[in-house]
């Protein structure tokens, strides 16, 4: 069977046609551009049309979704437009073929459960600290969809210090203010070290203050996976986006805070994907069945 994955992000999308084994046949990429829709349902009847194989079609999208009817609960101004849209019912009457729509971080965490790092465990939790924090729930081997408000396993809107820093949701306090790439730049400025995030890590073993925010941020990310760990239970979490590239710096930091704050032993693991979760996320939304 091939399917056609679709990963919609901020500045490109995606498109690749996989089979059950995870093997990409085709894999294009063309900037985003707007009305999004519009665009992508001309890609997407396109391939579909030159590759007749294609059985059913995914799609994984940065924004709030509501996976059980396919659409965009919300999205902010990086996709303007997209809020309310509703994909899977839109593209099903375009092509003719089933289509199922998820967040883009979920679409990741069943890549890395299927085919990568997580392909060990039943239940595991994919971190994925870039610019914001970001997360999918595996839960028996299934992602834990969204409800009608597309808001199951937005980790990083998760509060970790009530009347903490400002977040972009409206809140204060979220994960992501404390557990990202944008976090760390703050933390970075705040200690008035003069240096970027990828500096911050290996600066750590000869700078005092450098080696402190480190401690702070993997005692933060300790919190985070020791709150998500009492809720879930996971045997695994996996860390990907931008920051885990510097892991060989700052995991045995994380490590040593762990160890003070778990309930239970759990494997700390890399994402083994990094720009082909998308799209094999994607193409499983319609593969598992």
């Amino acid at each position: 069977m091939k399917v056609l994955g679709v990963d919609i992000g901020g500045t490109k999308i995606r498109f690749g046609i996989i089979d059950e084994h995870g093997k990409v046949y085709v894999d294009e990429r063309i900037e985003t551009g707007f009305p999004l829709y519009e665009l992508l349902e001309e890609h997407v009847v396109r391939l579909v049309k030159e590759y007749p194989e294609i059985e059913a079609v995914g799609v994984g999208t940065a924004g709030f979704v509501d996976a059980k009817s396919g659409r965009i609960v919300y999205m902010s101004e990086t996709l303007p437009g997209w809020t309310g849209t509703e994909v899977k019912k839109q593209l099903e009457a375009a092509t003719g073929l089933r289509v199922e729509v998820e967040n883009d971080a979920n679409c990741a965490a069943l890549a890395e459960a299927k085919f990568g790092s997580g392909r060990e465990y039943e239940r595991s939790v994919l971190l994925t600290l870039g610019t914001g924090l970001g997360g999918g729930i595996i839960v028996d081997r299934q992602i834990l969809s969204a409800g009608p408000n597309g808001g199951a396993g937005e980790i990083g809107h998760m509060i970790l210090y009530p009347g903490g820093e400002m977040c972009s949701c409206g809140r204060r306090g979220c994960f992501e203010q404390y557990v990202s790439g944008t976090a760390l730049k703050r933390r970075i400025a705040e200690a008035e070290l003069d240096m970027t995030p990828m500096e911050l890590f290996p600066a750590a073993k000869v700078n005092e203050q450098a080696e402190k925010v480190v401690r702070d941020f993997t005692f933060d990310l300790a919190c985070v996976i020791s709150s998500l760990q009492a809720a879930l239970d996971m045997e695994a979490v996996i860390i990907g986006g931008g920051v885990s590239e510097s892991a060989s710096y700052w995991m045995s930091y994380l490590e040593e805070q762990l160890d003070g704050v778990m309930l239970n032993k759990l494997d700390v693991k890399l994402a083994s994907f990094e720009n082909e979760a998308g799209i094999l996320g994607a193409a499983l939304l319609v593969l598992s069945e």
